[in-house]
């Protein structure tokens, strides 16, 4: 198959990469997506999100003219579809936007035509949004129904890449590749290859949906013990850090870092997606999860604790009318990119807030001026007027911290970065 033009859907964090990807390539491609801010901003040769290098291959793709940005879906060779896919009330698959995606490129398809469902997914997405395409578009054959001769080529390819390094990972790693028949497979390698150096490994849809997801879920649960590890160490008085540093020199053990919980659209949704299908038989699974979202809580009491000895100084006695500064460093649900979404250190910063019982300073360097749901310091600022420094995201910034400022400071470390 030729692909002359592929069309991405959904121009976010994994969207944009793939799409800048396949223009540096030299395919015409052509990027969608709902928000007209992120359409005019790559126009421009710029980018609405932090990722490194991606400006400037996004400048270069826009300025020789193979990347375009459009809020319109158009006719493209190769449909693949990068939108979110969150969880509703209960932890259910929340697939509206697969939908809405789906119903949106449906009248600017043409028979042989390949559509490629990248959005992390549960199992049986695959064959739903074929079957959206199919109510829309019922002069064309769809794998579901005819098979290798379908006018229209569906499989499922998701993303396995680490924020920070998702330029290079996009190109070196693996690609697991589901098609709905063999021929969807081929298509969709045809299509990877384009830019792919690593195996692109075929398996039917629902295998690749379901091995997304487990990879996230084994994460999550080796998250999940640390996380616990972390508690249980610091009701017995051990330094958790230096624990799993002891502990990983045996040779068969490799114990993750704690922190103040999950984040991210991957490891802190993709479990509920395998609960949710099987959910008297997913034990380990679930309990992973609900430890990993109790973590924020109990930094939150932790704070609380540090609240409760500095009321209890001297100078609280004389002051007793002032609230205490905590400085909350970070708010991205990982170091040193810009993405908030299911991000612990937010759902503790608002707690905080709601709280009343402290002045939060919120410091994200990686976050533009955008923001606006509460008010961001500087670091500086921070390290000036906080009682209490709350480091909840391991960025650059924070590690580089002169230890000399942190010395009247109340420290509470999620990250052992000052440990």
């Amino acid at each position: 198959m030729q692909f002359e033009t592929i069309s991405v859907i959904g121009l976010g964090y994994i969207g944009l990469p793939t799409a800048a990807v396949f223009a540096s390539r030299k395919k015409k491609v052509i990027g969608v997506d709902v928000n007209q801010h992120a359409v005019d901003t790559i126009n421009q040769g710029k980018i609405h999100i932090i990722e490194p290098d991606l400006d400037m291959v996004v400048q270069t793709a826009v300025s020789q003219g193979y990347l375009r940005a459009t809020s319109t879906p158009e006719p493209a060779d190769a449909f693949l579809i990068a939108v979110p896919t969150p969880f509703k009330d209960g932890h259910q698959p929340d697939l509206r936007y697969i939908e809405a995606a789906s119903k949106a490129i449906a009248p600017v398809l043409k028979k042989g035509d390949l559509v490629i469902l990248e959005s992390t997914s549960p199992v049986g997405a695959t064959e739903q949004m074929a079957d959206w395409l199919a109510e829309v578009r019922p002069d064309l054959t769809f794998p579901q129904t005819h098979g290798e001769q379908s006018d229209i080529r569906v499989a499922h390819c998701p993303e396995r890449v680490l924020p920070g390094h998702v330029l290079r990972e996009l190109v070196q790693n693996d690609r697991v590749i589901g098609g709905l028949s063999p021929k969807c497979s081929s298509a969709a390698v045809e299509l990877y290859k384009t830019f792919v150096l690593g195996e692109c490994i075929v398996t039917n849809a629902r295998t690749a949906e379901m091995c997304k997801l487990t990879e996230n879920s084994f994460r999550d649960v080796n998250i999940a013990f640390a996380n616990e590890l972390s508690m249980i160490c610091d009701k017995q008085g051990i330094n958790v850090w230096d624990l799993i540093r002891l502990a990983n020199r045996h040779p068969r053990v490799n114990i993750l870092q704690p922190g103040p919980g999950v984040g991210g659209h991957c490891i802190a949704v993709d479990p509920w997606f395998i609960v949710s299908a099987v959910p008297d038989d997913a034990k380990l699974i679930r309990t992973a999860r609900e430890v990993n979202d109790l973590k924020p809580h109990w930094i939150i009491n932790k704070v609380k604790e540090a609240i409760a000895a500095w009321k209890a100084n001297s100078e609280f006695k004389i002051q007793n009318s002032k609230l205490p500064n905590i400085g909350c460093l970070g708010l991205a649900f990982k170091a040193n990119i810009d993405d908030l979404r299911e991000s612990p250190a937010m759902e503790i910063v608002r707690e905080l807030i709601k709280s009343g019982i402290c002045r939060v300073m919120a410091c994200e360097p990686n976050v533009n001026s955008g923001f606006d749901e509460f008010p961001l310091y500087e670091l500086g600022e921070v390290l000036r007027e906080a009682d209490i420094l709350l480091l909840l995201v391991d960025h650059d910034e924070f590690k580089g911290i002169d230890r000399e400022l942190l010395k009247e400071k109340v420290l509470i470390d999620t990250r052992g970065v000052w440990r």
